[in-house]
């Protein structure tokens, strides 16, 4: 029998305590003794698979870079080159406000710097020779200086008169028309890089030492129920919400074909444990009461109760930690109708667990 991997979503705040639902069965009844009648059940043995522990969590999707485009200088746009929604480049055109009035500028800061330069040359030479006063001189210094800067801001505000996709990305909607007058700071439009997405959520403190980058998740969206998407974690808040006892992480999601979208509800299994042998049997064999669960193991023709200590509950099927070994057969059907040392006649479901445990 070749045996499948399982998994288990953990609620959060939820531990892995089970409820009381029966006691062990008493010697004494129906086959409940040594010597008694021969009671017919139906046995399962042990199976070794892998098992993955996880938490759920509940997140949003956020765009791997977002930006809001705005104009660094007053004036009227003469230019938009994209297409709402388009797929742009980074260092695409965007936007050209008129450039008119700062190229006018520029050219008398260009002027007035060149003459500056001329001034400080012939005052260099002149204090060389002591006709000027070494205080005339580092003025006129002073005054070149001043105009180099004003000349290289004007140059810059040029460059802001074109603006242009800080990365690659799609635009969002065009907020101004051509012709319009922006000022400084105003919003133009917006740039999201969707290539790959960012799920933003929130992991109880008592799972920390569980959690590490690298580690993988699984995460639902309400758009496409039927789909499951695989991300990867990447970043760990290293402060912990005093207020919500909870670390921020953060992973990364491929979006190739640009179906998520930011602000998207997300619900994500974190994985926080695999076990590559973990010892599994139907739900249907544990016996429950008293605090403590328990099976009923068969050795030697007879029926042994046995106390077990229970894993992560997967469904219709239970992982066991300690009490119980790969291979054993325990009982999943007639469990009410045996004790301690009832002999037994067992039919084995030899079928894989995943299947004994589905639901008609």
């Amino acid at each position: 029998m070749r045996a499948t991997p399982s998994s288990l979503i953990v609620p959060l705040g939820v531990g892995l305590a089970l409820a009381a639902v029966a006691g062990c069965g008493k010697g004494g009844g129906p086959g409940g003794g040594p010597g008694g009648m021969v009671v017919h059940v139906v046995g399962f043995r042990a199976v070794e698979q892998p098992v993955e522990e996880r938490v759920a969590v509940v997140g949003t999707l956020a765009a791997n870079e977002s930006v809001d485009i705005k104009s660094e200088l007053d004036g009227a746009i003469e230019t938009i080159g994209f297409a709402e929604g388009e797929r742009v480049d980074e260092g695409t055109v965007l936007f050209r406000i008129n450039r008119t009035k700062l190229e006018a500028s520029l050219a008398e800061a260009e002027a007035n710097l060149r003459l500056a330069e001329t001034t400080l040359e012939r005052y260099a030479a002149l204090e060389e020779s002591r006709a000027v006063s070494k205080q005339e001189a580092d003025q006129a210094r002073a005054a070149f200086e001043a105009r180099r800067a004003s000349a290289e801001l004007m140059r810059a505000q040029l460059q802001d008169a074109t603006v242009v996709a800080p990365f690659s990305g799609t635009v969002g909607a065009r907020l101004i028309s051509l012709g319009q007058y922006v000022t400084k700071g105003e919003a133009l439009t917006s740039l999201v890089d969707t290539d790959i997405m960012k799920v933003e959520f929130s992991v109880p403190e008592r799972f920390l030492s569980r959690v590490a980058e690298g580690q993988a998740i699984e995460v639902q969206l309400a758009a496409y129920p039927a789909e499951r998407f695989q991300g990867t974690v990447y970043f760990i808040d290293p402060r912990v919400s005093t207020e919500t006892r909870t670390v921020p992480v953060k992973a990364r999601l491929p979006n190739p074909d640009g179906r998520l979208r930011a602000g998207m509800f997300a619900n994500l299994d974190l994985v926080l444990q695999v076990r590559k042998r973990a010892v599994v049997i139907p739900e249907s064999a544990l016996l429950l009461g008293g605090g403590q669960a328990s099976v009923f193991v068969i050795t030697d023709g007879k029926a042994q109760p046995r106390p077990v200590r229970l894993g992560v509950r997967l469904a219709g099927a239970v992982e066991i930690r300690e009490g119980l070994s790969a291979g054993e057969v325990v009982i999943i059907e007639g469990t009410q109708k045996v004790g301690p040392g009832s002999s037994v006649d067992v039919r084995l479901d030899e079928r894989p667990v995943e299947e004994i445990v589905k639901k008609p």
